[in-house]
């Protein structure tokens, strides 16, 4: 019987710098979406599937979003004394139980492949998820627990995927499908960044991984590639010609946050989903469409 995910890999140590000056001193994982950061969502995306062990790969300046996760207890103190129970219990919900957060450095900023091998020692021998914060998906059933219920069924590595235009495959891994049935499908092989024309189909890997830990070898392995970075994709590719990796059709929308126009979208669209919200932002941007 294979081994469950229980452990998730959050690989939060970039630079940001596509959101510069505000991430000079905030982490771009900290950034929020209404009135929660980026990594709350990821975080309770891999609770939601099972997740028991968190591991966080970060940089220099990441402090911010090690104490989002700590108790702060002069803030619990205040919001006690004002009576504020609703914030108390928001504030206290976000906490990791002690003993199943850890914390370990990418001390260059080598690309997702050298900060996912980070882990390597965390990980160990099992099979592990990875999540990206900058993709937030939003999903009736959270995309990971999609992930897992495929790895179930499996028992080997799954990536999520989704369709891409064909102009924006220079921005992802693209995948080549074999067979597969609904929304699971077995995956030939994985290109890089293609431009358009080198495009294998036009299924791209999104930010979520469920990976065995042979990963760490072959991360060992694989050369840096533009900018010096390792990719995680080319590890992939290299492991794909002795181990099976599937590729699901998520059911969900993804929303790159990586990117500004990419935050406001998300942060638009989940608005719209709130009940508390919808109508009030609903008004504001008919009020906004009228005076253009």
């Amino acid at each position: 019987m294979h081994k469950k995910v229980k452990k998730a890999v959050f690989p939060v140590a970039g630079l940001g710098t596509r959101f510069l000056p505000a991430t000079k001193s905030i982490p771009k994982e900290m950034l929020t979406v209404i009135d929660r950061p980026l990594i709350q969502y990821a975080v309770e995306e891999a609770k939601a599937a099972g997740i028991e062990e968190f591991i966080f790969v970060t940089g220099r300046g990441k402090s911010a979003l090690e104490d989002f996760f700590d108790y702060s207890y002069e803030l619990n103190e205040t919001l006690k004394h004002r009576g504020n129970k609703q914030d108390l219990d928001a504030v206290n919900h976000v906490v990791l139980d002690p003993g199943t957060v850890i914390y370990t450095r990418q001390q260059e900023p080598l690309g997702l492949g050298h900060a996912v091998w980070c882990a390597r020692h965390l990980v160990k021998d099992e099979p592990f998820a990875v999540l990206l914060a900058d993709d937030l998906i939003e999903a009736k059933k959270p995309c990971l627990k999609q992930m897992v219920e495929a790895y179930e069924e499996c028992a080997s590595n799954v990536v999520a995927l989704m369709e891409v235009d064909a102009k924006e495959s220079s921005s992802y891994g693209m995948v080549r499908p074999g067979v597969g049935q609904d929304k699971t499908v077995k995956i030939e092989g994985v290109v890089e960044k293609p431009a358009p024309k080198d495009s294998p189909s036009n299924l791209a890997i999104v930010g979520r991984y469920i990976l065995h830990s042979d990963i760490f070898d072959a991360l060992e392995s694989v050369r840096a590639g533009k900018n010096g970075e390792i990719q995680l994709t080319d590890a992939i590719s290299q492991l794909l010609k002795r181990q099976e990796f599937y590729g699901l059709k998520f059911d969900g929308a993804r929303y790159d946050c990586g990117s500004k126009h990419g935050l406001i979208e998300a942060t638009i669209e989940m608005a719209l989903n709130r009940p508390d919200m919808a109508s009030e932002v609903r008004s504001i941007i008919k009020q906004m469409v009228n005076k253009k």
